[in-house]
């Protein structure tokens, strides 16, 4: 899928799926259960030992088309390199790194990165940044974003951290392109409740579109 597709895609998904995980394994089981939920944006943090092997396992046999598969705490350029090979289709970094951005320029693959202030955020997309991740967002709170679109309506925001079923709704009303969201919706691994989690990928999908 084009880059240009992907972030179209984004768009209209509203939502991608932070995966943290103990292990390799346990990385492909939650990412699993998210997807059978119906999220269709996977972001596989580099946190997780193997990353790279997730990544390949989760392209290699996940048969949904729709589904999308990113590296996230993508933190430098021999990282970023390492996701693109394993078949990552979009990166993910909590901070500017300007050979990251290029990297993931040079083979078209979409970058988001992390900015905290409007001079980050003018600096990101002065490098063709594509989607502005604002993190941590419990930082901010939702109306952060109608206050950045006044000087810069031209961002596309991306709020991760503290994003829940409690607020999600107010981060997309007050303007955000997508939301990222972890820890809450991945919560039952920490019993290997792997039905819950794809239960609360449900919930997070009828929450996002409106269905709820």
């Amino acid at each position: 899928m084009d880059k240009i597709e992907i972030i179209k895609k984004l768009g209209e998904e509203k939502l991608v799926a932070v995966i943290r995980a103990e292990s390799k394994e346990m990385g492909v089981k939650i990412s699993k259960s998210v997807i059978a939920g119906g999220i269709k944006f996977i972001e596989i943090a580099f946190t997780i030992p193997k990353a790279e092997k997730v990544i390949e396992e989760l392209v290699e046999n996940t048969t949904d088309p729709k589904v999308i598969i990113g590296a996230g705490t993508v933190l430098d350029v021999e990282t970023a390199r390492l996701a693109i090979l394993a078949g990552a289709q979009f990166v993910v970094s909590p901070a500017f790194d300007e050979q990251l951005v290029k990297l993931a320029n040079r083979y078209r693959v979409p970058v988001i990165t992390g900015a905290l202030s409007p001079a980050e955020i003018i600096k990101a997309m002065e490098h063709g940044i594509d989607v502005i991740k604002l993190f941590p967002g419990e930082v901010y709170g939702p109306k952060i974003i109608k206050s950045l679109k006044g000087p810069l309506p031209q961002g596309l925001y991306m709020p991760t951290g503290g994003v829940n079923l409690e607020n999600v709704k107010d981060w997309l009303a007050c303007g955000a392109y997508a939301v990222g969201t972890g820890g809450g919706l991945t919560a039952g691994a920490k019993t290997g409740d792997f039905t819950a989690i794809t239960k609360e990928a449900e919930k997070f999908v009828k929450a996002v579109h409106g269905e709820q």
